[in-house]
């Protein structure tokens, strides 16, 4: 299983050499700051499901700079999945998974978090960590943020994964 990882991790470093569009600056964002691979002032045109979900994202964005983590990346794009946060806690990084329910009769945003979107955010987060390797070795943490009418709620380590899963 190693291997297979090592050959997936050289095959992602390869495809994205020299690119990096995703990681946050390290002043706040601007008007032309890089999102997802679009400006914010594109983002204009989106639906309005996916406005109330870049909504929800800042939302959970200034929360989580207010409890002291620091953003490392935004919406960053993996092949198969998405990884909505990327935060630093410590020396520990975050990787947050935003959801948003309007309606509480749909149920809580942490109930539509299901087996296959936990595969998809670890096979994000493996990405974003081959893609930068100085996080490789930071301790690790998958958290949910789940938004709507009861509020906001924080969900800590939701994903476990053992050293087999990794």
């Amino acid at each position: 299983m190693f291997e297979r990882l090592r050959a997936l991790f050289s095959a992602t470093r390869a495809s994205a050499a020299g690119r990096d569009v995703n990681v946050a600056p390290a002043a706040p964002e601007s008007a032309t700051a890089r999102v997802a691979g679009a400006t914010l002032a594109s983002r204009a045109s989106r639906t309005a499901k996916q406005q109330s979900g870049d909504q929800a994202e800042t939302t959970a964005l200034a929360h989580l700079r207010t409890a002291g983590l620091t953003l490392i990346a935004r919406n960053y794009l993996a092949r198969g999945g998405e990884l909505d946060l990327v935060m630093r806690e410590g020396n520990t990084l975050v990787f947050v998974e935003v959801r948003f329910r309007a309606d509480a009769g749909h149920g809580d945003g942490l109930d539509s978090v299901s087996a296959t979107k936990q595969r998809r955010l670890i096979a994000a987060a493996r990405q974003f960590l081959a893609d930068h390797a100085k996080y490789a070795r930071w301790t690790t943490r998958f958290d949910v943020i789940a938004l709507g009418a009861g509020g906001l709620r924080w969900v800590k380590d939701v994903i476990a994964i053992d050293e087999s899963g990794w």
